[in-house]
């Protein structure tokens, strides 16, 4: 059965070769940092603890936009407003998690 839609197909967003390179030198200098902070005690330990978490959370966002094209799509507002909210829920349940853990000794 033939299906009369042959030219209606869906674009596939990628990115270019230039974002792609972009999005692995970022990734690489923010896997870097925290092995260098880890290997050198420069900082505190909660400090230390502290700019990995950062450099973990920038990589997550590096991932999101260069590899896995968060700001591309049909809509690319709501994909973005998603992914805050789904972010607020997770750190409210680790935060409260932890905060309960600590506190309720």
């Amino acid at each position: 059965m033939a299906h009369g839609n042959h030219g209606a197909h869906h674009e596939e967003h990628h990115g270019s070769l230039k974002s792609y390179v972009i999005g692995f030198v970022l990734s690489i200098v923010l896997t870097v940092i925290p092995l260098v902070l880890v290997m050198n005690p420069l900082f505190s330990k909660t400090m230390t603890i502290v700019l990995i978490m950062v450099m973990a959370v920038l990589q997550f966002v590096i991932q999101l936009f260069f590899f896995m094209h968060i700001r591309e799509g049909e809509k690319p507002r709501w994909n973005v407003q998603t992914l805050i909210l789904g972010m607020v829920i997770v750190l409210t349940i680790v935060l409260g998690s932890i905060w309960i853990m600590t506190f309720n000794v």
